[in-house]
């Protein structure tokens, strides 16, 4: 600061509380309100701090190295496991190419808009979901909680998928694959191949028998998976040493986690794309099925792949944007980082076809040459004339083309005789339409198409490696929307509470590495997360565009961008964003309604999948994650709306934020929304209507004068004063 400065401001500082107290003093007697409210002037430097109620020590708030180091993190939280393995099989099953046209028009129409809007009240208040939903309003501030809950919940499974990453990232360092070949069986007479793996696959037998070793159904717990329990251990240490620091620590993991998945991903298709029948496969994924994409049922898979690719809800883009600059240009950001997710799902799904391709092609080669020798067979023992076959075709090399010319002309001779020959069609788009997703495609479809590279040992160790680094980018986000908002509101020490987080999350999550863990994982991927985020964001909405104030919002907008949004978002804000989030939430739960509850059990003696409905104890637990994900929004607002919680402890109805500061409001106003500082304009509270002469805006200096919601209030009037630079103040 200049010399003398502080001289200066304690004079301006003066100066403003008298004029305060001057116009108190002008006040109406009746207004009781009003002059039972409080008012702190700070006299410490303008900064960007949290400053502990009732303490004079200041903690300065975290904040990002450099804008790459936010976006890498944005980019980690929102590409995840998803867009490798959930993307591709959506693309394949509802339409191809085709299915990309609903996909972008739903990204416009709620993806960028309501990513948009998570990443601009993070920015602008500078808190977690706790604290931003609060602040807007406290009867709305389980939203916050609720997003919490939801983290909470999906962080349990979510590093279940990372802990068998890490198993099979172990397992990669062998030659051959162990899941190369099935297991042989040895007794007293003979050795034979294990019979459920002949009768699956090896990477089949070797996912739910080796790695899993998997229970036949939910009720059957079968006691902890020794392997996996480690595995677990070591995900969540490996998540708490990361988040320990908060972003200081987590943000530098960024520039591995986050970049490191595309130099595999560019690898696999530069290696795919040389792959024999990778072409085939890539052709499959992009032919559009135009008749498809008019469904329902594809636009409302699509919204909800939007809806989850970006993290929408979850607590964790918000947070991540708390620790930016006011003046970030978070326009710019929500743009960049939701093309940069769509462009990495496309990638993933050239990468995922590419390979399958391939092994489509090896699939497709076993099954012409194993019914060319039934063929040879019939010809021999006379079922089949020779007459039939056309006389260029080689039999001991034949080709995929002449094995269907052949299969064609066989079909229409013997067509009454046909299927008693035991033939079948080998084709290779027959294949393709098997295309699989989640674990079913990562731990077995894709594994078993590694085998077959040449040095698969060093393609499964990056692929595996691959799979961690985008679990671990997620599950920083994650644990990052159950961190910083209760670190903002309690106040309690960040590395006390990762690490408790992360011991509590362990001993639950050991539910998940029994036997039967798998279907836990599958139940809470289900029932968790999906209902209860859609809650979530809606109300989000709500409480931005009406109980603050869509127009308010766009001038907070404008002050911190420097620049006027585009009226677009408005419209997407205030109409069409609600009313796509209400029809994708009916669409859901008729969803669910229609699909009978329930999860996919291996069955050992036939080596098959049977769907197995949940037992009733189940669908107890199914409902509990749902209402208990949701249960504080319902909650806060009655307590806060019969004042059942005495805010004079310093409670978060009464706690407002000014960049970084905490402003201790009135507790014993009527209700808790009539603090000016919480947004009520002068009209609508007992106190007089000031003139706006009183509200002092400096010029060049946007953010000093303007509270964080946009509006003048009492903690910002400034004295008839000359112009200064906000360095000075």
């Amino acid at each position: 600061m200049p010399k003398n400065s502080k001289v200066v401001k304690r004079e301006l500082d003066d100066e403003v509380i008298e004029s305060v107290k001057d116009l108190l003093s002008n006040e109406d007697s009746s207004d009781d309100a009003f002059k039972k409210s409080e008012l702190m002037v700070d006299d410490q430097e303008e900064k960007d701090v949290d400053v502990e109620e009732g303490s004079d020590v200041e903690d300065e708030r975290p904040a990002w190295n450099s804008k790459l180091q936010y976006i890498l993190a944005q980019v980690g939280f929102s590409v995840g496991l998803g867009n490798v393995w959930r993307f591709p099989y959506l693309c394949q099953k509802n339409g191809g190419g085709a299915y990309l046209v609903p996909y972008l028009i739903l990204l416009l129409i709620i993806g960028i808009p309501l990513f948009f809007l998570e990443l601009a009240v993070g920015q602008r208040i500078r808190r977690g979901s706790i604290g931003v939903w609060n602040y807007i309003s406290p009867k709305l501030g389980g939203i916050g909680f609720a997003s919490c809950v939801v983290c909470f919940f999906v962080a349990l499974y979510y590093n279940v998928i990372i802990g068998w990453s890490l198993f099979y990232f172990s397992q990669s360092f062998q030659h051959p694959l162990p899941w190369d070949q099935c297991p042989l069986v040895k007794n007293v007479s003979h050795t034979f191949v294990e019979p459920e793996c002949e009768k699956s696959s090896a990477t089949t037998y070797y996912w739910y028998r080796e790695a899993l070793n998997i229970s036949s159904s939910l009720s059957e717990s079968g006691g902890l998976n020794w392997k996996m329990t480690i595995c677990l251990l070591a995900a969540w240490v490996m998540v708490c040493l990361a988040m320990i620091k908060g972003i200081q620590s987590s943000g530098k993991i960024m520039y591995f986690s986050s970049l490191f998945p595309y130099v595999v991903l560019l690898c696999f298709l530069i290696r795919g794309l040389l792959l024999n029948g990778s072409v085939d496969g890539i052709r499959h994924m992009f032919t559009p099925k135009l008749e498809i994409m008019l469904e329902p049922k594809v636009w409302r898979e699509a919204a909800t792949q939007v809806f989850f690719a970006l993290g929408l809800g979850f607590g964790g883009v918000i947070a991540f944007s708390s620790y930016n600059k006011r003046d970030n240009n978070c326009h710019f950001d929500a743009v960049l980082v939701s093309f940069i997710n769509f462009f990495t799902s496309v990638l993933a799904t050239l990468v995922v076809f590419a390979v399958l391709g391939f092994k489509a092609n090896i699939i497709n080669e076993k099954c012409v040459i194993q019914n060319s020798e039934k063929i040879l067979k019939l010809l021999k023992i006379g079922n089949l004339s020779q007459d039939m076959i056309p006389h260029h075709i080689n039999f001991s090399s034949i080709t995929a083309e002449d094995y269907n010319l052949v299969y064609d002309i066989i079909q229409k001779v013997k067509e009454e005789e046909f299927d008693s020959l035991g033939l079948k069609s080998c084709q290779i788009e027959d294949e393709l339409n098997k295309a699989v997703q989640g674990t079913g495609l990562a731990f077995i479809a894709f594994t078993e198409a590694m085998t077959h590279f040449p040095a698969s040992p060093f393609w499964s160790v990056m692929f595996f490696l691959m799979l961690v680094n985008l679990g671990l980018g997620s599950m920083f986000g994650t644990i990052e929307g159950i961190i910083t908002p209760i670190v903002d509101t309690f106040k309690v020490r960040k590395e006390i509470l990762t690490v408790i987080c992360c011991l509590v999350a362990f001993f639950i999550g050991l539910i998940f590495v029994q036997r039967s863990g798998n279907y836990f994982v599958t139940m809470f991927d289900d029932y968790s997360a999906t209902l209860p985020l859609l809650i979530v964001v809606i109300l989000e909405n709500i409480a931005v565009t009406r109980i603050y104030g869509i127009d308010k919002f766009m001038e907070d907008l404008k002050d911190m961008l420097g620049f006027s949004p585009s009226q677009y978002y408005y419209y997407m804000w205030k109409y069409v964003s609600p009313l796509v989030l209400l029809c994708l939430l009916v669409a859901s739960i008729v969803q669910m309604g229609l699909s009978p509850p329930g999860y996919n059990a291996w069955i050992e003696d036939t080596a098959t999948e049977e769907f197995h409905s949940y037992p009733t104890w189940g669908m107890v637990v199914c409902i509990l994650l749902m209402v208990l994900a949701i249960l504080p929004v319902p909650i806060v607002f009655m307590v806060r709306r019969c004042n059942l919680i005495d805010d004079s402890s310093g409670s978060l109805a009464s706690v407002s934020y000014k960049r970084g500061r905490i402003i201790k409001e009135p507790v014993n106003l009527e209700g808790d929304n009539t603090s000016l500082i919480h947004g009520k304009s002068p009209s609508e509270v007992p106190s007089p209507n000031f003139g706006k002469n009183i509200y002092r805006k400096q010029t060049g200096s946007p953010t000093l004068d303007t509270a964080p919601n946009g509006r003048y209030g009492i903690g910002y009037l400034m004295a008839d004063m000359p112009d200064m630079p906000e360095s000075d103040l």
